[in-house]
């Protein structure tokens, strides 16, 4: 079960953008995921005129390791870690390490 989703408010813990806090947009693959607002780097483009784009300089959001970024806990308003809950049922749910409490999807 993957511990960060798509959708979650996450916090980036290292790198030059530590402490800037988005959504994640997408998961690039198991380890690498794309945060709105962090991790922007400047893209050298070529124009393309087959497909109507203009070159130039871009802003492009890279993808970021899971590792460098930490859930965002509401309720206390800090970065969190997540833990894995086996319900009755058998089904598995997210939660916070700190309060123990289910994290809303």
């Amino acid at each position: 079960m993957m511990k960060i989703k798509k959708g979650d408010q996450v916090v980036v813990t290292t790198g030059r953008d530590k402490g800037k806090r988005g959504t994640v947009t997408r998961r690039v693959d198991d380890q690498h995921l794309v945060v709105e607002g962090v991790n922007i780097v400047k893209k050298h483009v070529k124009p393309n005129p087959l497909k109507g784009t203009t070159g130039g300089v871009i802003d492009k959001t890279m993808p970021i390791h899971q590792s460098n970024v930490a859930i965002y806990n509401a309720a206390t308003g800090k970065a969190d870690r997540v833990g894995i809950k086996l319900l009755d049922g058998g089904r598995k749910v997210r939660v916070y390490k700190s309060s123990g409490e289910e994290i809303k999807a």
